[in-house]
């Protein structure tokens, strides 16, 4: 029977930032059913936004862990193609030029370094947006990364601290004995250990089940565009203010809100494709999608970006977003069940917030006092076995 101190399910971003960090300590196993960055890792956009965030405390998340990226390429001894291109959320609609300018000031007064813009300074940043646009923000401190790269890095580097990984095996039930972790059953053997970090994005809920633990996070479908490779033409990242409205207000407060959830993304990839963005839906882990759902991004992206019109899409990628409902990922032990600890739940943010995540998750079991200002906000829905 194989023996380690720390047992860590899911290999994306999130999984693979706790492995490398937790190894500081312990002798850590990953454990992921497909591979490395292979899920949600793997189908989203490679935006690190700032200006994005909620005012207050999920600014304050996303800060630190932007941070971290600035030295993180040297730590982790490779390129994740960390990238501060600045990001830009363009205002098309005049009904959303109250709910911005609202927003801006909030963000200023959070501390980030965002500017409204008219319509021509935003097409002299970005001369690919219409002529007809209202606005749009401005701030230098988004930035981007390659997340495929980012999942590798850090498994690599995870692997340098002595961490193994094991791929293509699932976890299929934790063993709980008196109300404390001994082991997992996985496909691959049973593994003995007093810790399970549970960082399996939107599967989490269903790896709860296993030791006895109700957890809401539910899959929030979003499908992206990919086109050819082409010389640069999209600088930094770009959003809409119908997806910062989509992702702030309520259904009341938006009343245009999109078929499909549908808000603008769009950047482009070191190698030179376009990343096109993106729908938000429930529909479970229903992978299959309409035709309708791409013709809708690509009107939505071609209306705000003319000139990306006439490029030819390759494919399209669909991936699960870990929804919780207030935004913010879910980092706290399971009352009741000693040695399990959830660590998921970011939704759209897991890229920005991956390399905070692995160090929030180090402090909470090994009790670090000097993090516990961005903990305790990210502990309150209080979790207890069933």
């Amino acid at each position: 029977m194989e023996t380690y101190d720390a047992v860590v399910i899911g290999g994306g971003v999130i999984g693979t930032s706790i492995a490398y960090r937790l190894a500081e300590t312990r002798h850590v196993l990953l454990v992921e059913k497909t591979d490395i960055g292979a899920q949600t890792s793997g189908a989203c956009d490679k935006a690190i936004f700032l200006q994005s965030k909620k005012p207050g405390f999920p600014i304050k998340l996303a800060k630190a862990s932007r941070q971290i990226y600035e030295n993180l390429e040297e730590e982790l001894e490779t390129s994740i193609e960390f990238h501060k291109g600045g990001g830009m959320i363009v205002i098309e609609d005049e009904d959303h030029i109250e709910f911005m300018e609202s927003f801006v000031k909030k963000q200023q007064k959070a501390g980030i370094d965002v500017t409204l813009l008219d319509s021509k300074e935003a097409r002299s940043i970005q001369p690919s947006l219409a002529e007809y646009i209202v606005g749009a923000t401005y701030s230098k401190e988004d930035a981007e990364v390659n997340p495929l790269k980012l999942s590798q890095a850090f498994a690599q580097a995870a692997k340098r601290r002595g961490v193994d990984i094991r791929t293509h095996t699932e976890v299929i039930d934790i063993d709980i004995q008196n109300g404390k972790v001994v082991g997992v059953k996985t496909t691959s053997g049973y593994i003995a250990t007093e810790l399970v970090v549970n960082a399996g994005g939107p599967f989490a809920g269903k790896i709860a089940e296993m030791a006895g633990v109700g957890l809401t996070i539910m899959p929030r479908r979003g499908v992206i565009l990919i086109s050819e490779k082409i010389n640069p033409m999209i600088f930094g990242n770009i959003l809409c203010s119908q997806y910062i409205a989509a992702k702030h207000q309520t259904d009341e407060e938006n009343k245009k809100k999109p078929p499909y959830g549908i808000g603008l993304s769009l950047g482009q990839t070191k190698s030179g494709n376009l990343l096109i963005g993106g729908s938000r839906e429930f529909k479970g882990f229903q992978k299959a999608i309409n035709d309708e759902i791409l013709a809708a991004i690509a009107r939505h992206a071609t209306r705000i970006a003319p000139a990306i019109k006439p490029i030819r899409i390759i494919r399209s990628m669909v991936g699960f977003r870990p929804y919780t409902g207030d935004g913010l990922p879910i980092i706290d032990k399971v009352e009741g069940v000693e040695g399990f600890v959830i660590a998921a739940g970011h939704e759209g943010d897991g890229i920005a917030l991956a390399p905070i995540t692995g160090k929030l998750v180090v402090s909470l079991v090994e009790n670090r006092k000097e993090d516990q200002s961005l903990l305790k906000p990210l502990q309150f829905k209080r979790l207890k076995a069933v």
